[in-house]
Order: C-alpha cells, then sequence, then structure tokens
C-alpha cells in the first residue's frame, strides 16, 4: 500500500524557519509531481508549492523568495525549507504526490496526513 507521510512541522517565532519532509512509500512503480498545500483555520486549502518529474517549480505569491520546495527522487522525498517565516503562514501542511503504484502502474493523486505549523512569539 502506497503512503506519504509528513514531517518537521512545529512552533517558530517569526523569522523563523523550519523544513519540512514527506517521504513516499509502499509499492512505488514511478512518482510524477509533489506538492506541498496548506491550509489554515476558517480558509481553503491552497498550493503552496510544486516540482513536476522534470524539475518544474512553482510556487504561491506569498511564500517566493522564502520558501523553497526540492525533491530526492533515490528517497522518494520531497522537503520544504521554509525561512522568514510569517505568523500569516500559521496552518496544516500536506504533502501530495501523483504516483503510480506497480499493481496497476496508473497514477493516483496521494496524501499525507498533515503536519501543523505554527509560527507566533
Amino acid at each position: 500500500q502506497v503512503r506519504v507521510v509528513e514531517s518537521g512541522g512545529g512552533l517558530v517565532q517569526p523569522g523563523g524557519s523550519l523544513r519540512l519532509s514527506c517521504v513516499a512509500s509502499g509499492s512505488i512503480w514511478s512518482i510524477n509531481d509533489m506538492g506541498w498545500h496548506r491550509q489554515a483555520p476558517g480558509k481553503q486549502r491552497e498550493l503552496v508549492a510544486f516540482i513536476g518529474s522534470d524539475g518544474r517549480i512553482d510556487y504561491l505569491d506569498s511564500v517566493k523568495g522564502r520558501f523553497t520546495i526540492s525533491r530526492d527522487n533515490a528517497k522518494k522525498t520531497v522537503y520544504l525549507q521554509m525561512n522568514s517565516l510569517k505568523p500569516e503562514d500559521t496552518a496544516v501542511y500536506y504533502c501530495n504526490a501523483a504516483i503510480a503504484p506497480y499493481d496497476d502502474y496508473r497514477e493516483h493523486d496521494y496524501w499525507g496526513q498533515g503536519t501543523q505549523v505554527t509560527v507566533s512569539s
């Protein structure tokens, strides 16, 4: 069974940094696009950063210059380095990945359980 699991959230002061990690595991044939989303209380989930299997990258405008997404294909892992954090970055951060498992070789969208990021003094 394929799973994606996030880690690295926590409480940080404004201006601080956190690094989120997301590992995909299970019977995986291929991984295509990977990304990070977030959802703050009372708000809709939004795409924060995206990285394609071909290296294409895109960011939410409000995080450009502060967040960096990267991936290690050998480790089936995607990272989100978050610097200069602001209180408005507070949210649950979710990883998602387009993965084709061995049992059907068709791409499916998998989501992690989320990790809380709180930016507060």
